[in-house]
Parts: structure tokens; sequence; C-alpha cells
């Protein structure tokens, strides 16, 4: 499938640029930041899931965190002059954020990922 230019239909400008140019949100600005409710969150483009409500918890960032994914794939990104972990869909490629080793203890993840490279599914 070339999600490429599905992208281009489907995203707006900010999902675009942070999805397919590895972009990033502004901090605390994100509308699932604060959402508790029960469910999983998909990928904004492929619709594919990738977090449980039940993984998600506030690292006080400014982005979604979660401390378990689930059709994810991990890259090295030597951007911005550091050493990171790109989080990526498994399925379209998309870039949805970066990982760190600072989660909670029952994982030591935390997986940092744009609001806007998500959709929440209640359920």
């Amino acid at each position: 499938m070339d999600y490429e230019n599905e992208a281009k239909q489907k995203l707006s400008e900010e999902q675009y640029e942070i999805m397919r140019k590895k972009g990033t949100e502004r901090a605390f600005s994100g509308k699932l930041l604060k959402n508790k409710n029960t469910g999983s969150y998909h990928c904004a483009l492929c619709k594919t899931k990738l977090f449980s409500s039940s993984a998600k918890f506030d690292s006080g960032t400014g982005w979604p965190s979660f401390d378990e994914a689930d059709n994810v794939e991990l890259k090295e990104d030597r951007s911005l002059g550091m050493k990171r972990t790109e989080v990526v869909c498994k399925v379209c490629g998309s870039h949805l954020g970066h990982l760190f080793d600072d989660g909670p203890p029952s994982t030591g993840k935390r997986y940092c990922i744009n609001s806007k490279a998500l959709e929440f599914e209640e359920g």
C-alpha cells in the first residue's frame, strides 16, 4: 500500500509534518495528553492499534506517555545532535515519537508519543 499518497490525502498539515517528516507537537498541546478513558490508541494514518489505555501514564513531560506498545518499530535517531530511539508505526512507517528509558518501574520504558499521530477508540 502507498501510505505516502494516503498521508497527503488524509492527514492535516500538522499531522503530516509530525508523522511523515518526523516533526513534533508543542509540549502540553495534544488533545490526548490528559485522556483517562479506557480504550486503545491507534495510528492516525493506518488505524493500527499501538497502545492500550492501561499502559498510559502521566510522565509530566507534555506528551502522552506509555510504558508498553504494540505494532511499533524502533529506529536509531541521531538528529538534533543527540542519540535517541525513534518510535514508528510498524505497518505504515509513520513517525510517532521517541522511546526513553525513564519510565515506570514495571518496564522502565517511556514511549513519548505525539497526540496528533494517534486516534483514540473507547472500549
